[in-house]
């Protein structure tokens, strides 16, 4: 019997009582979807998943975004791995949504802990509905009036810069321009609002000059820092251990 116990106050629900390791019914994933709606962000804890297993999962959400900047499982494509040690830090060490340069990003990601290190590693997530409710009415009217540009070589400008690294993601820049998104949006299913700006992938505030949309989001970024951690209502933190899904 699925079980949630929620994580934190803003978002995110620890799920027990199931195996992903078999199939998901349709009773079962509706019950899923339900309590992602909800909390935004589940857990799994001592979920040894195949790549087929991870691969079925997704599928249920709808058809996967391929992310070609990145190395992905054999013969799964829709998987991509992301591994970071002493010899290949991370260069992603910002608050971001995924994939947002595109123009129709991905609902969600199912992240799958194999390899983990014995300390440190921690994910942090934010509620960015808490996040737009925890605004004065004032700001929000702002806000809902205006758009973002996203960017995929504002947010690979490190990996674009390497050696190398124009030639190798090519591809990547000719098959995702900048877009624009509201910086205010409305979940399709909850209804929700939301921000939809992040440190990564959003170079600027559309119709402002420069300095004033550096100004706004730098605002985002300091509302970011200070509603992430656990001890604070917008956000959560999973460690991870080998099997640990979110």
């Amino acid at each position: 019997m699925l079980q949630l116990e929620p994580y934190a106050g803003a978002l995110g629900v620890l799920v027990t009582g199931i195996d992903l390791t078999v199939p998901v019914n349709d009773v079962l994933f509706q019950e899923l979807n339900n309590a992602l709606l909800q909390y935004e962000v589940l857990f799994f804890r001592h979920q040894p998943i195949s790549p087929q297993n991870h691969a079925d999962l997704a599928g249920l959400f709808g058809p996967p975004q391929l992310h070609q900047a990145y190395p992905h499982v054999e013969n799964f494509p829709q998987i991509t791995i992301l591994e970071n040690d002493e010899a290949t830090p991370s260069k992603i060490e910002m608050w971001h949504t995924d994939m947002t340069f595109r123009k129709y990003p991905p609902q969600g990601a199912i992240l799958h802990g194999v390899v983990i290190p014995e300390k440190g590693g921690d994910t942090l997530f934010a509620s960015m509905s808490a996040a737009y409710e925890g605004l004065s009415g004032k700001m929000q009217e702002f806000l809902c009036g205006l758009t973002a540009i996203h960017d995929f070589t504002f947010g690979f400008r490190e990996s674009l810069d390497e050696p190398g690294g124009r030639d190798r993601l090519a591809q990547m820049v000719i098959d995702n321009p900048p877009v624009e998104h509201p910086v205010i949006r409305t979940h399709p299913l909850s209804g929700k609002k939301g921000l939809f700006v992040n440190s990564l992938f959003t170079s600027r505030i559309k119709d402002m000059t420069e300095k004033e949309s550096r100004m706004l989001l730098d605002f985002f970024s300091i509302m970011r820092r200070n509603r992430s951690t656990p001890a604070v209502s917008g956000g959560s933190l999973i460690r991870w251990h080998f099997g640990t899904i979110e």
